[in-house]
């Protein structure tokens, strides 16, 4: 990676089941951008992987759950300050085995919250964009997204600034 442009490729699932996302509340590490933040499950690549090898191989360890059924949603690029992150959005509504809720393998706690009630929790402001958007079911859509710090200070859908 550039030190003068770090660029970070990640994916993020939004697990759907009976009108309910599974959120995870990053409470584990201290030194975590997400700390106390809920968000999907996710994961950043690995070498050599696609966005669906990180996206599988996230989900797994995060969940301890195999996808069987998913769809790429969107792109969103976060800059963040110095830091440019590529995130492949998914949602999956299909999988097999059994959700492990351990906060020491899933960086937090694991809880499904009903999609209505998600806005309410700590998340970040550009998040609330995204996941208007897949609630929306709005086709494959590219999100730009700049913070400085917490604070959103650009959102960009598709090209156009909101």
């Amino acid at each position: 990676m550039d030190p003068k442009f770090p660029m970070l490729n990640t994916t993020l699932c939004y697990l759907e089941q009976d009108g309910k996302w599974l959120m995870l509340h990053r409470v584990t590490k201290k030194n975590d951008m997400n700390h106390d933040k809920w968000i999907g499950a996710g994961e950043k690549f690995e070498p050599c992987e696609s966005p669906g090898d990180c996206l599988l191989r996230g989900v797994r360890k995060e969940a301890g759950l195999t996808l069987t059924r998913w769809r790429c949603r969107g792109i969103v690029t976060f800059i963040l300050g110095d830091l440019t992150e590529y995130l492949y959005l998914y949602t999956s509504d299909a999988w097999t085995g059994e959700l492990v809720r351990d906060p020491a393998r899933n960086e937090g706690i694991l809880e499904w919250v009903p999609k209505d009630s998600v806005e309410a929790l700590p998340i970040w402001e550009g998040d609330k964009i995204f996941l208007r958007l897949l609630k929306e079911d709005r086709p494959f859509f590219s999100r730009k997204l700049v913070y400085e710090g917490d604070t959103l200070t650009e959102a960009v859908l598709d090209g156009n600034k909101i």
